[in-house]
C-alpha cells in the first residue's frame, strides 16, 4: 500500500512541475505573471499530494499486525496399558482369587459348620505365598498336601501360624519342579486341621493353570 502512495504523489508532482515549465516558456508577459489558473493547479496538487500521504500514514498505522501462528505440541502418546505393566509385577504374577475352604471338601466329609478362606498362590518362580484364614473351629495345623480331588495325600508344605486363625508359607516358601507340575495339574490341596478333626476339619483344592 505504501508503494502505491508514492507513486501516486509521484504523478501528481511531476504534473505540476510540467506545467510550471510550461508558464515559463511562455512570452515575456506571460513569463513574469503567473496565471491565476495556474497557481490554483500548483496548490491542488500540493493538497491533493498531502492528504493522500496523510491517508497512506494512517493505513499504515491502523493496519493490523499478522497474527503469528502458534506452535501446537502435539499429545503425548499415552501409556503403556496397565494389563502389560501388571504383567511384569510379581505380584500380578502370584495373586490369586480367594478360595472358600469348607468341611464338606474333606474326604471323607465331616459334619463341621467352620469354613476358611486362602489366598494361597503359587508363582511361575514356584515361590508360594498369601495367607488361610479360618472361622467357627481351633485350628492346630495347617499345610499344602498333594493329591488329586476325592483323595488324601501327604504333606508336601507346612505353614507358620501368623494369628489365633491365620496361616502363611514361610518367606521364600518353594514347591519343587515335581510338586509345582502336581499343582499345574491342580493335584494339591490346602488342609486345616484341630483337636476335634485330627485329619483335617476344613479343606480346599488349588486350581490348577
Amino acid at each position: 500500500m505504501a508503494c502505491s502512495c508514492n507513486i501516486a504523489i509521484e504523478q501528481l508532482v511531476r504534473c505540476a512541475h510540467v506545467r510550471i515549465r510550461a508558464v515559463a516558456m511562455t512570452t515575456g508577459e506571460r513569463r513574469m505573471k503567473t496565471s491565476t489558473k495556474d497557481v490554483r493547479l500548483i496548490c491542488a496538487a500540493s493538497a491533493a499530494a498531502l492528504l493522500l500521504l496523510s491517508g497512506c500514514a494512517s493505513q499504515s498505522e491502523t493496519a493490523p499486525a499478522k497474527a503469528t501462528p502458534t506452535a501446537i505440541n502435539p499429545t503425548p502418546p499415552p501409556a503403556a496399558a496397565s494389563a502389560a505393566a501388571s504383567a511384569a509385577s510379581p505380584a500380578a504374577v502370584t495373586a490369586a482369587a480367594a478360595l472358600t475352604l469348607s468341611a464338606a471338601q474333606e474326604v471323607p466329609p465331616n459334619p463341621s459348620s467352620a469354613t476358611g478362606k486362602s489366598t494361597i498362590a503359587v508363582g511361575p518362580d514356584m515361590v508360594v505365598t498369601g495367607t488361610v484364614q479360618v472361622m467357627g473351629m481351633t485350628p492346630t495345623m495347617a499345610h499344602i498336601h498333594e493329591a488329586a480331588p476325592g483323595n488324601n495325600g501327604a504333606v508336601i508344605l507346612p505353614f507358620a501360624r501368623t494369628g489365633e486363625n491365620t496361616f502363611a508359607p514361610a518367606p521364600g516358601a518353594r514347591l519343587t519342579a515335581g510338586q509345582y507340575a502336581s499343582y499345574l495339574q491342580g493335584k494339591l490341596y490346602i488342609n486345616v486341621h484341630s483337636a476335634a478333626y485330627p485329619g483335617g476339619e476344613v479343606r480346599v483344592q488349588l486350581p490348577g493353570k
